[in-house]
């Protein structure tokens, strides 16, 4: 499958998780990412936010009958800590106020320390405070994995422990994602034969950037992935990409068409 850039953008819109995870949010930060999360063609597919902001993205994306869009936030992040019971409070309390999917960093220092048990442990405890109605992301910072060992171990307990999806990254280290580890998670996912999804985070900035990750996917594990509840884009820079390939101007986002 060969994507023109304009079908990549098209793809691009409604696989992404439009994200702000900056210390600095404040609720008109999070106001204008719900804004920017719909446009004339479509929406994102989540937006991604620390968890104080979740009540008032839902009542933000209600006021715009922006409904689809799903809440998405961070647990153990961006440390990826190996303290279970702190993992699971900061779950219970993202489910809670309200989240729809919860993307958790694996604990991937403990892992490169020789410990595995630790990381199924967490997954497994996080997927259960979640039950069936939220989605789990598991981040398992495949840049500082390094090994392509680590990764695919990493990815193999993620996906064994109960993982709705894996994810390259936090964005909040010097290696984000990358093919070569989009590769090793995605032939995981297919190894196991998993209804797992895959989500590409940090440093996906382009349309160019996005179509090889859709391609790669594709290659892999086929047309079905290319959706939302198999395929994401953890982003803020890509939307602006993605509307100019599109050829949407700024009066055409939620609230002004």
């Amino acid at each position: 499958m060969s994507l023109t850039i304009q079908q990549a953008a098209q793809y691009s819109l409604g696989l992404m998780d439009l994200t702000s995870l900056n210390d600095t949010d404040t609720d008109a930060d999070i106001i204008a990412l719900c804004q920017q999360s719909s446009c004339s063609v479509g929406h994102t597919a989540a937006i991604c936010i620390y968890p104080q902001f979740i009540p008032l993205a839902k009542k933000t994306l209600a006021s715009l009958n922006n409904n689809s869009v799903k809440v998405a936030t961070v647990t153990n992040f961006p440390h990826g800590n190996d303290d279970i019971a702190q993992a699971v409070q900061e779950t219970q309390r993202a489910v809670e106020l309200g989240a729809d999917e919860i993307d958790v960093v694996f604990p991937y220092k403990a892992l490169k320390g020789g410990n595995s048990q630790i990381g199924y442990d967490l997954v497994s405890a996080c997927k259960k405070t979640c039950g069936d109605k939220v989605t789990l992301k598991v981040i398992i910072e495949s840049g500082e994995l390094e090994s392509a060992q680590l990764i695919e171990l990493a990815s193999d307990i993620s996906i064994r422990a109960g993982a709705d999806f894996i994810k390259t990254s936090t964005g909040k280290v010097s290696v984000n994602a990358t093919l070569s580890a989009a590769k090793i998670m995605l032939n995981v996912i297919k190894e196991h034969g998993a209804n797992v999804g895959f989500k590409a985070a940090g440093g996906v900035r382009t349309v160019s950037d996005a179509k090889d990750y859709l391609e790669l996917c594709h290659a892999i594990l086929g047309e079905k992935w290319l959706s939302t509840q198999h395929f994401r884009f953890g982003a803020s820079g890509l939307l602006s990409d993605v509307l100019k390939q599109l050829d949407i101007t700024s009066n055409q986002v939620a609230g002004d068409y």
